[in-house]
This record gives structure tokens, C-alpha cells and sequence, in this order.
């Protein structure tokens, strides 16, 4: 039996799945993703939510974590093992998005086991930062329209009085 909470939670994930910001490395280099990428990170969360709606944790996606990586590789140099955890998510989105093969020289098809750890630390960050990052505009709006109430309601209060305030003070003069 499915709760409010648990309707509303999943209209969140399909709505998160379409308008989340995309998670990238901060240095400046979060515009040079290429639009098939933005597109297979788009359609990557929606297939993360139909599997979660079988019993998956949710988690980030390989196409988020090439995001990620790519901006990252771009602003400093990483090490072997994250060079490879990148090369191994790239080479696999690649293939999934109909973008071609790898070069030979920098296909990785298969992780160690720690970097696939390392992986999916990473995947499950990405994750719950963009979740944050929803909740936190979604909690922004909400005081935002708080606000904007209050104001009218304060705005409303103070018409009231000055009405109330002339149906009590007579004139002085009658014209």
C-alpha cells in the first residue's frame, strides 16, 4: 500500500530526474559538457527511477559520474585510479548512448575492486547532493511564498486599520 509520502517522494525523484542541476567538479568547467551528455544524464535518472521503483537504492549515474570526472580531470590532474574509474564510466556510456567505441589505448572495461567501491561512494554522493540541492530550492521557494503571504496579509492588516481609523476620526470640515 503506497502512502502519501511515498507518491509524493516519487513525483519528486521524476521531477529530480528532469530538473536537478547536473553535479560537476566547481573550477569553471561545468559548461564544456556536451549536450549528448546532459541528454543521457536526463534519461540515465530515469531509468535509476524505474529501478528503484523494483527495489534498487537510488543512486547517482555512470553518465553523472563522467560528468563529474571529466570536470574534475579538467581542473587538476587525478590519479591512476580515478583516471581509470573515469575512462572505465566514459567507455561505458559510450557504448550505451550509440557514441562509438572508445580508442583502444584508454578503454577501460573492467575495476579493480576498490575503485569499483570508489565508484560507488562516488555515484551515491552525486546523489544525495543533487537531492540536497533540490530540497534546498524547494525549501527556498516555500519561504519565499511565506514571505510574499506575509507581506500581503501585513499589507491587508494595515488597509484595515486605516479604514477603521477613518470611519472613526470625524471630519474637522464639511465641504
Amino acid at each position: 500500500m503506497t502512502t502519501e509520502k511515498q507518491v509524493e517522494k516519487g513525483i519528486s525523484e521524476i521531477v529530480g530526474a528532469l530538473f536537478d542541476p547536473i553535479i560537476v567538479y566547481p573550477g569553471g568547467w561545468g559548461d564544456t559538457l556536451p549536450e549528448w551528455l546532459k541528454t543521457s544524464i536526463t534519461l540515465e535518472r530515469l531509468v535509476m527511477n524505474m529501478k528503484a521503483l523494483k527495489g534498487e537504492e537510488m543512486t547517482g549515474t555512470d553518465a553523472e559520474a563522467v560528468a563529474y570526472l571529466m570536470t574534475a580531470s579538467l581542473t587538476f590532474p587525478i590519479d591512476r585510479d580515478w583516471a581509470q574509474i573515469y575512462f572505465y564510466v566514459a567507455t561505458q556510456t559510450y557504448r550505451r548512448w550509440g557514441k562509438g567505441e572508445m580508442p583502444g589505448d584508454i578503454a577501460v572495461d573492467k575495476l579493480e575492486t576498490e575503485q569499483m567501491r570508489d565508484l560507488e561512494r562516488l555515484k551515491e554522493w552525486i546523489y544525495r547532493t543533487r537531492v540536497r540541492a533540490r530540497q534546498e530550492k524547494d525549501r527556498a521557494e516555500r519561504n519565499k511564498a511565506k514571505v510574499k503571504r506575509y507581506r500581503a496579509e501585513k499589507h491587508k492588516t494595515q488597509e484595515q486599520e486605516v479604514a477603521s481609523q477613518d470611519i472613526l476620526q470625524p471630519s474637522l470640515f464639511d465641504f
